[in-house]
């Protein structure tokens, strides 16, 4: 018998059905994958096994856990079952966790509730708990509170939440979706390890995610399972469309076609580049260190790297959102300084930036047409109306929208069309350059496709520059020509993006590279290649800022800061790059 067993699942809103009649199983100990693209009633489907989801939602069709039935309960007949027999791991930890209580207290609270433990008992069991997902000096944790954790160490707190009752099922709903690849291979291994017998129910858009990790695969287009099987099976020989259309979106960073290298001509070069902020205390926390790079015309160069890095910081104090502390930008051969705001119009126009949430970069309260046309407001002010609108609409079919959305609003957009507004909005005024931060992390693997396809068309057309930074890897390889990697804001490696991916030089680089999953289930997930986070900005390691994360580091890594220097093609600040190969 199965421990979980869903017959005929619908739930609707109004008229309208999220879930559509959907029946699928979990045994005891089995590991299920549950995929779609956002919106086709994953999430939905996971909260209504435990009642989670909102009054005016109706729910019919069974929802049977171990004998018993938990469809329309109340809370008062749910609350034995949450937690005690079947925990939750939602997508956003930042969300999901009390900022006002203490780690500590969040998961005691959860024991005392179940009396499954009390006082210094409890105490004890919470700390053992944050020290078995890894927590680093988890007495310490115990007394944080969630803004003062990364995003990695959020999540563990989430998944040591759910596990510290040691249920029989566990929902994980995207548990890792904002993560970086690093962090999301030590999560994955730790749900793995941690689970024992428990069942687990994942819930992912990632395909390369359930290849490696779920004996069965469930997909949901529309609210409705669409197809079902043996992992294996079901990425050898998918029956339904839409799961073809699926696995023909999945980038894979183990192969696909390449960007051939483009023109030597320097359009942007950025020279012994820093930026330093100040925390709480007034110290000194420098976000990038000494870092210099150049952008060819017609060319795409990824920068990657963890959160932290300084990927984010560097491109912002180019654009001058944020001040650069030293070294320059200099753009077509004059220097970009001072704030966005003190710029000439003409470098304004040239560089522009779209952001990696267009939910928080489009103005709510404006139609489409208007947050488009605005650019043009401000840069070409003698435009008639008429023209002006006649530009909105050339630009809004070359993203793949017509005119129909000229009067829409923000929340009347699925995220992919409101990343193509944002697109549209950034092209509009025929840049040089476009900088793209993280603008795909959010999309569904077909949608980021299209996205992606889009961004190649336009920079064939115009012969556009692109700055591109992720930490898909597999994203990377797909659109990038060149790829430099960063490290707690020091730049470790650049290469042509073949040179990378076939001969990386650097440790790190390799790390990055073994941690992005594969989707194919016949290919084994490879062990998390790094432990640990990322070392603190305060007080960043002295030498080498990635010898205490690096099995390679020997004294001279401790001590002594490499310079980049050539091998081959590539730019590598290893002391050991020449003598080994990865």
């Amino acid at each position: 018998m199965s421990l979980l067993a869903v017959s005929n699942l619908s739930v609707r809103y109004g008229d309208d059905a999220v879930v559509d009649g959907v029946s699928f199983s979990v045994g005891r100990g089995e590991c299920v994958g549950l995929v779609g693209e956002s919106g086709a009633g994953k999430t939905q489907a996971a909260l209504s096994l435990l009642g989670l989801l909102p009054k005016n939602a109706n729910i019919t069709g069974n929802i049977v856990f171990d004998g018993i039935e938990l469809a329309n309960k109340s809370n008062k007949q749910l609350d034995p079952i949450r937690a005690m027999r079947v925990g939750m791991v939602f997508q956003d930890p930042m969300l999901a966790l009390n900022p006002y209580l203490r780690v500590g207290k969040q998961l005691r609270q959860i024991l005392l509730q179940h009396e499954m433990a009390t006082g210094d008992d409890a105490d004890r069991r919470v700390v053992e708990m944050l020290e078995r997902v890894g927590l680093p000096d988890a007495g310490r944790q115990f007394r944080a509170y969630p803004h003062e954790l990364s995003g990695g160490m959020r999540q563990r707190v989430m998944i040591a939440s759910a596990l510290i009752c040691e249920p029989d099922l566990l929902i994980a709903d995207e548990p890792t979706t904002a993560l970086d690849v690093t962090v999301q291979a030590q999560i994955l291994d730790l749900l793995e390890a941690l689970r024992d017998e428990t069942a687990l129910l994942l819930i992912t858009h990632d395909l390369g995610i359930v290849a490696g990790r779920c004996e069965r695969l469930l997909v949901f287009n529309a609210g409705k399972l669409v197809e079902s099987g043996a992992t294996t099976s079901v990425f050898a020989a998918p029956e339904s469309a839409h799961t073809k259309k699926l696995l023909a979106a999945a980038l894979r960073v183990d192969r696909g076609e390449i960007p051939r290298p483009v023109s030597a001509k320097t359009v942007l070069a950025v020279e012994s580049a820093s930026v330093s902020y100040r925390d709480n205390s007034r110290q000194q926390l420098y976000a990038v260190r000494d870092v210099s790079l150049s952008l060819r015309e017609a060319e795409t160069l990824a920068i990657v790297g963890e959160s932290g890095s300084g990927k984010s910081s560097l491109v912002r104090a180019v654009l001058g959102l944020i001040p650069m502390g030293a070294g320059r930008a200099v753009y077509a051969g004059e220097p970009l300084e001072g704030s966005v705001q003190s710029r000439a119009a003409s470098q304004r126009r040239d560089l522009q930036l779209v952001f990696q949430n267009p939910a928080g970069a489009l103005n709510p309260q404006m139609r489409v047409a208007t947050l488009v046309g605005e650019p043009l407001l401000i840069h070409k002010p003698g435009l008639s109306a008429e023209r002006r609108n006649e530009r909105i609409v050339k630009i809004l079919e070359k993203v793949g929208l017509d005119e129909s959305y000229l009067r829409r609003f923000p929340h009347q957009l699925s995220g992919g069309q409101a990343q193509r507004v944002a697109i549209a909005r950034a092209l509009i005024l025929q840049p040089k350059i476009l900088i793209c931060d993280e603008a795909v992390a959010a999309l569904d693997g077909s949608v980021r496709e299209q996205v992606l396809a889009l961004l190649r068309k336009v920079q064939s057309e115009s012969g556009l520059s692109t700055i591109f930074i992720s930490h898909d890897l597999a994203v990377v390889r797909s659109i990038s020509h060149r790829v430099a990697v960063m490290y707690l804001g020091r730049l470790i490696e650049v290469a042509d993006t073949a040179s990378l991916f076939s001969t990386p030089r650097h440790p790190y680089t390799k790390a990055l590279l073994d941690a992005s999953p594969i989707p194919d289930p016949l290919i084994a997930p490879v062990t998390a290649p790094l432990v640990g986070e990322v070392p603190s900005l305060v007080s960043p390691p002295s030498g080498c800022v990635f010898h205490p994360r690096c099995r390679f580091a020997e004294e001279a890594c401790r001590s002594d800061r490499p310079q980049p220097r050539a091998l081959g093609s590539a730019l590598v600040a290893c002391h050991k790059a020449n003598e080994f190969t990865l």
